[in-house]
């Protein structure tokens, strides 16, 4: 079987190195060293100042949202995982869906300002695909009618955009290390942000809010991850330049083996240092999406419909404005096998059954 992704693990006796050590320390959680050491590792890799290694990337949404002290409305995404809306939802906010571009899949920055209200505390945006949203478009937005920005960075990591990581753009930018990403730690997230008011606020937010057992200062949450998800991304985040050369490769031969008449991808922005994360492509329809599907299965290969459904469009959203653009890409999309080690030889028999399905 081929499925739409493939977690990529480093040597098995380096990671077990790692274990030794945190057998010997018997210190498994709570800020540990191995975990301080990931998060120094990830500002450097980055280049940020801000870092905080957290339990998942849904979390991290949820904290991003209570450290802005984040009320009302949120202007989002209705292109997105529903970890993005699910988490305004959570925090007792409301989701304000803005359609996206046709082209980007991105939230259309043209579209967000007839959407705010006084009720407006924030635009939260994802890079669809790891691929950069408008950042100067939103930023000048957010600027001129006083809201914060968080980016949904889940996709994101390894992006460069105009010389500088696609993480250290907004307020608060959250990524997902999840082991499907391509940087994991088996499950695992962070928080990215270069407001120094947030220094230290952020985590205590991930700590249950309190200093000791006597200074308690916010009402946190436990967002801590632990020694041994800490251990491997300490293994794999030297890798990561590597396995985006794989993946690029990877895209590349299914740029050369499809045949485009007859299928589409998002665009992705200029000036951007890609990570590969994802091969989207869109189809003519739904139904032929659907027929493109039952020939792959045929032949083991599985790949996902993501995204799907648009978000406004789930029964929970309340008041969700229509979002013709999305409801409509959510219908045709779907994202590929890509993975590390994926071999030529399946990426082209991949090709070659799309491209028969489609032909006249």
């Amino acid at each position: 079987m081929i499925n739409v992704t493939k977690t990529f693990l480093p040597d098995q006796e380096q990671y077990l190195k790692y274990v030794q050590g945190i057998w010997e320390r018997g210190y498994l959680t709570n800020n540990g060293p191995l975990l301080q050491e990931l998060e120094q590792q990830l500002k450097d890799y980055l280049g940020v100042n801000q870092l905080y290694f957290c339990t998942n990337g849904t979390i991290v949404l949820q904290i991003a949202i209570k450290a802005l002290e984040l009320g009302g409305e949120i202007i989002t995404t209705p292109f997105s995982y529903c970890a993005t809306s699910n988490a305004i939802l959570w925090e007792n906010c409301q989701p304000v869906f803005v359609d996206i571009d046709p082209k980007s899949f991105n939230i259309n920055p043209e579209l967000i300002e007839a959407s705010i209200t006084p009720k407006t505390s924030a635009i939260l945006a994802t890079h669809v695909y790891g691929n950069p949203c408008d950042v100067e478009a939103i930023e000048s937005i957010a600027t001129k009618h006083g809201l914060r920005v968080i980016y949904d960075a889940a996709h994101a990591f390894g992006v460069i955009y105009k010389n500088k990581s696609l993480l250290s753009y907004g307020d608060i930018s959250t990524c997902s290390f999840h082991a499907t990403k391509v940087f994991h730690t088996i499950e695992g997230g962070a928080l990215i942000s270069n407001l120094p008011e947030l220094d230290g606020k952020l985590h205590l937010l991930r700590a249950f809010g309190h200093q000791g057992d006597e200074v308690y200062l916010y009402a946190g949450i436990n967002g801590k991850n632990s020694e041994f998800h800490a251990a491997m991304g300490l293994c794999n985040l030297p890798h990561v330049k590597d396995i985006i050369k794989a993946r690029s490769e990877i895209f590349d031969w299914y740029d050369q083996g499809l045949n485009w008449d007859f299928i589409s991808r998002p665009t992705l922005a200029e000036g951007v240092e890609y990570n590969y994360a994802y091969y989207p492509v869109v189809f003519e329809s739904e139904t032929i999406l659907k027929g493109v599907l039952e020939a792959l299965k045929v032949e083991d290969i599985i790949p996902r419909r993501y995204f799907y459904p648009s978000l406004n469009t789930l029964e929970f959203m309340p008041d969700a404005a229509s979002c013709p653009v999305s409801e409509d890409i959510s219908l045709r999309v779907i994202c590929l096998p890509l993975y590390v080690g994926l071999p030529q030889a399946d990426v082209i028999r991949i090709c070659n059954i799309i491209n028969d399905y489609l032909s006249p």
